[in-house]
């Protein structure tokens, strides 16, 4: 399989990069340039396409024969950078490629969400902060998934718990809203995340679904597990 990794330079990026090279998929990264040196330890084994990810040409050239495109949708600054890459890579994807997207538990698909309160103030200052400081733009990852919804294409947008850096606990258990039982716990690790990210390329069960996920052994998903075997 050939896969493009949009955003490969990044924490969750690299790890996506490691987990599908132990796959055996051939990968292409894409990267802003002056973060090219954070792949150092993979450049001999993928091919990286420096650029910004909301370049319509670089992620054009980057996605051309792909199976799968895995898209780190980041809110950076005030120039749509979280919805230009969406729909550069919904646009320019070869029909039929996986696309799977990653985001935060904010996006919500269907409005049934119940959110607490932690995450309402969070989110709340990160819109405040973004608007003072046009460091972030949140409201731009919701246009971004609102697109992704809307196409027609193979897509899966993945969104994360809070994140941890540690050891894998394995693959993260998933629900279709925040706010159900198994995700109260709200840790996943990192690593885990882009094991999510990665084995969602060949499972079309999450096609046109946005699973909420939370790290398999957190206590509330073994509860599940749990209630679940009884």
């Amino acid at each position: 399989m050939k896969i493009c990794i949009v955003g490969a330079s990044g924490k969750l990026g690299t790890y996506m990069v490691q987990h599908a090279l132990d796959r055996g998929y051939e990968v292409i990264g894409v990267c802003r340039e002056r973060s090219v040196s954070k792949l150092d330890a993979f450049k001999e084994r993928i091919t990286i396409i420096p650029g910004a990810t909301n370049d319509r040409t670089v992620i054009k050239q980057a996605v051309e024969g792909c199976d799968g495109v895995l898209t780190v949708l980041v809110p950076w600054g005030n120039q749509h950078y979280s919805s230009g890459t969406a729909q550069a890579v919904l646009d320019y994807a070869p029909s039929g490629a996986r696309l799977i997207f990653s985001c935060g538990w904010h996006i919500t698909r269907d409005g049934m969400d119940v959110y607490p309160l932690s995450l309402k103030r969070e989110e709340k200052f990160a819109r405040w902060f973004g608007r003072l400081t046009r460091i972030m733009d949140i409201d731009d990852q919701v246009e971004a998934c609102r697109r992704i919804f809307a196409s027609n294409t193979r897509w899966t947008v993945v969104r994360g718990s809070d994140l941890e850096e540690g050891e894998s606990q394995g693959l993260p258990v998933w629900s279709r809203h925040v706010g159900d039982p198994i995700l109260a716990s709200n840790i996943t690790r990192r690593v885990d995340y882009a094991l999510f990210m990665v084995e969602a390329l060949e499972n079309d069960a999450l096609i046109h679904e946005a699973p909420a996920i939370v790290g398999c052994r957190t206590p509330s998903a073994l509860v599940h597990m749990t209630m679940a075997e009884l």
